[in-house]
């Protein structure tokens, strides 16, 4: 979603996600995981607003504290505008400001949101018009996650991820998250997942050698239905996550307790989403 403010400014939104489905291949050649996900976007959005400037920069607000973000090229939306600008030969730079309300580091795409946005808005900021098709190609090169920001919806995201196809959704669920205040870093997580397997105690439970999104959780999505998408969702990160950070089990304990549906973490976490009624 954009909007242009005026000539010299434009603001655009994406949004957050969870992973109501995850499920991760094997380590490959190349360090990477072939996965199947299916993607909700969630109702948190972070809200990008681009102004010409000649070089590029980023300062945050907003409900999010994202005062401990790199605010240079490791910053996944410097890095958008850089690659939308070499992509179309665009001259100048940009100033990115960004209302953060996705958690970071939690597992909700916030990051990837942020670079998605910023492509939509340097777009309609420069008048590159480079194209629905090919910022998702970008976008793909950014990240994982990132084109699905761009799409939104319901989505099964294949490949790395980034392979998408819609996923017929009709209704809306309700999730409470369960916020954490620390991070956890996915690379982490994925190795936690590879020694996870490695070990012979778990060898029961090898990765799959194609990925792919069960039907039963797709029906659920189709029927608006969260007593069957609470027996179908699951995460094949959520073992490593809690491993790493034992405490989320009270969490997830507490959570059906008090009466959600169930619970999951979402992406490689510690953000926890619970299905509620």
């Amino acid at each position: 979603m954009t909007e242009r403010e005026n000539s010299e400014a434009v603001v655009a939104r994406a949004p957050g996600k969870i992973n109501i489905f995850f499920r991760v291949g094997a380590l490959e050649p190349d360090g990477y995981h072939r996965v199947a996900s299916l993607y909700q976007a969630v109702s948190l959005v972070e809200e990008v607003r681009a102004e010409h400037a000649d070089t590029f920069s980023v300062s945050f607000a907003g409900p999010i504290d994202g005062s401990g973000l790199p605010v240079d090229g490791r910053n996944l939306a410097i890095q958008a505008a850089r690659l939308l600008a070499e992509e179309t030969g665009y001259p100048g730079g940009v100033r990115l400001t960004i209302t953060k309300q996705v958690p970071i580091a939690g597992g909700m795409g916030g990051g990837s949101a942020d670079a998605a946005a910023t492509l939509i808005a340097c777009d309609a900021l420069w008048n590159t018009n480079v194209g629905r098709e090919r910022l998702h190609e970008l976008a793909a090169v950014l990240g994982a996650d990132v084109p699905f920001a761009l799409k939104g919806g319901t989505a099964v995201g294949t490949g790395r991820g980034d392979e998408l196809s819609q996923a017929l959704s009709t209704g809306t669920f309700h999730w409470v998250l369960a916020l954490s205040e620390h991070g956890l870093s996915t690379p982490v997580v994925y190795r936690e997942l590879d020694l996870h397997r490695e070990d012979p105690l778990h060898r029961m439970n090898p990765a799959p050698a194609e990925p792919a999104v069960d039907s039963a959780v797709l029906q659920a999505v189709r029927s608006c239905d969260p007593q069957l998408l609470a027996e179908a969702m699951l995460n094949d990160l959520q073992v490593a996550a809690l491993k790493l950070a034992p405490a989320l089990v009270d969490v997830l304990e507490l959570g059906e307790r008090l009466g959600a549906l169930a619970g999951i973490v979402s992406g490689s976490g510690p953000t926890i989403a619970f299905l509620a009624e």
